[in-house]
């Protein structure tokens, strides 16, 4: 009878320490908001690739692969983990806990943590980074962290010292941003090396029968870049296929009209059959590299590249795209591009490369080794995970040094992690009619964002909050 009332106890003991600690776990979650999940559709298309939201399926794969569980549980019992708000709902979640290697920080875009002891760092997404509301007064505890892989035009204000310097961390398409997103449209070197969609030479030649030499897809016109104008004067001396809104002068068929279908096996073996094509960015910026220099590279078609001045440090080989910038007129490109169309031995030396499956730039494949996150690759975090986890973790290491008597390490953004030149017209850009002035409003909006840019370090400066009719006062101001 004795050992049935010991067992009987040692029950009874176990269901009250479990029953406790679920008490307690319930009790710390709901302090900080419920545990969900949202999904989050595509809010927009830039230059025909989706926004980054839809990258976000993958989520702290480390959790499942760190065996120290008991550590972690202890770390979570004891409730100290600091608060990141996402200041730019850009994740949808109300309330999350992550962990970060064993550092666990609880995420969330609820606002009214704002003022909680605990909220140690206020995320921000760039095209959603505005001053009609800011989490001020700023406490000397408060970190400041920013996410913006997207175009310049999205936001020039942040291209500009007196604003990239208010944050403390970086995530960028720059290299020397503290998270560099510069390959974020590459997922990997198997990609570039696969010959999947790969038109033979052969037959590229006989399509040439009823195609141009090259393509043209784009449905975002007018941009900073000027590239329409660009390719309108090329259009002079040079057949090309031009798909999409933007000097369209041939359809797609009806189901790859959508910019969402750019990534279709449908829409690559149409574009796969031409010899070049021309992969124009929508800014001319450092680092920005997007999808337009990759996809052909992919799909064995080479690229006429215009964009970032150092895309040289990124291409897989120093022979695997043509350079707009090495051409002093469209004229002299055009030549060059029908010598390369006549000549297959000197065309194959532009995918060479791919057919030897060769990429000889150590840079780029350095670059994918280190990265901390994968492109469409539920294997891996995310990029947006990533980023998380950096600001977690820097959050965490002056945590520590302040537990020790030892005064908090302050990083600092510099102007280098978020800059770019201001936009340019080429001499042959013709004229805009006076009811579309898409074109003529990128300069003088470039040169406002620097009045913009230093109002706005002003006010934050000052440490309180003001409005909208302050700001602007300020801007006209100066």
């Amino acid at each position: 009878m004795v050992w049935i009332w010991r067992r009987r106890l040692l029950a009874s003991c176990l269901c009250i320490t479990a029953t406790i600690f679920l008490l307690v776990t319930l009790q710390i979650l709901g302090e900080l908001g419920k545990f969900e999940r949202k999904k989050l559709t595509n809010s927009g298309l830039q230059d025909g690739h989706p926004k980054v939201h839809e990258y976000r399926a993958h989520r702290y794969s480390r959790i499942e692969k760190d065996p120290d569980t008991l550590k972690r549980q202890k770390i979570f019992e004891a409730g100290g983990f600091p608060i990141m708000l996402w200041w730019s709902p850009l994740t949808g979640e109300s309330g999350r806990l992550g962990w970060c290697g064993m550092d666990p920080c609880f995420f969330t875009i609820n606002r009214t943590y704002l003022h909680h002891e605990r909220t140690k760092a206020f995320l921000f997404y760039g095209t959603d980074f505005n001053i009609h509301s800011l989490p001020l007064p700023r406490k000397a505890h408060h970190d400041w962290a920013l996410f913006h892989e997207e175009s310049p035009k999205n936001n020039y204000k942040l291209f500009h010292k007196p604003v990239i310097t208010l944050f403390n961390y970086t995530a960028t398409f720059s290299r020397h941003s503290h998270l560099p997103l510069t390959t974020q449209y590459l997922e990997g070197i198997d990609v570039l090396k696969s010959l999947q969609y790969l038109v033979p030479l052969q037959s590229k030649n006989n399509l040439r029968k009823r195609l141009a030499p090259l393509v043209y897809v784009q449905s975002s016109c007018d941009p900073p870049s000027d590239r329409d104008s660009y390719i309108q004067e090329l259009m002079t001396y040079i057949e090309v296929d031009s798909y999409g809104e933007c000097l369209q002068n041939k359809e797609l068929p009806q189901s790859l009209k959508n910019p969402a279908s750019m990534d279709a096996e449908g829409f690559y073996k149409i574009i796969a059959q031409y010899k070049f094509i021309l992969a124009f960015e929508n800014a001319v910026c450092d680092d920005y590299i997007t999808e337009k220099i990759w996809r052909p590279l992919k799909l064995g078609v080479v690229p006429v590249y215009y964009g970032s001045p150092s895309i040289t440090d990124w291409l897989p080989s120093n022979r695997s795209a043509i350079l707009v910038s090495e051409f002093s007129h469209p004229r002299e490109l055009a030549s060059y591009i029908r010598r390369l169309d006549e000549d297959d031995r000197l065309y194959e030396t532009y995918i060479e490369w791919k057919l030897k499956g060769e990429i000889s730039n150590q840079r780029l494949l350095k670059a994918l080794r280190k990265r901390k996150w994968g492109v469409q690759d539920v294997k891996q975090d995310n990029y947006i995970d990533a980023f998380e986890c950096m600001v977690c973790n820097k959050v965490w290491d002056n945590m520590r040094l302040q537990e020790k008597g030892l005064p908090p390490k302050r990083w600092k953004a510099k102007t280098t992690h978020l800059s770019c030149p201001e936009p340019t017209r080429f001499t042959f850009s013709p004229p805009t009619p006076h009811w579309n002035s898409l074109r003529d409003m990128w300069i003088p909006s470039f040169q406002q964002s620097k009045k913009e840019a230093r109002a706005l370090r002003w006010l934050v400066d000052r440490n309180q909050n003001f409005s909208t009719q302050e700001f602007w006062a300020l801007v006209f101001k100066n």
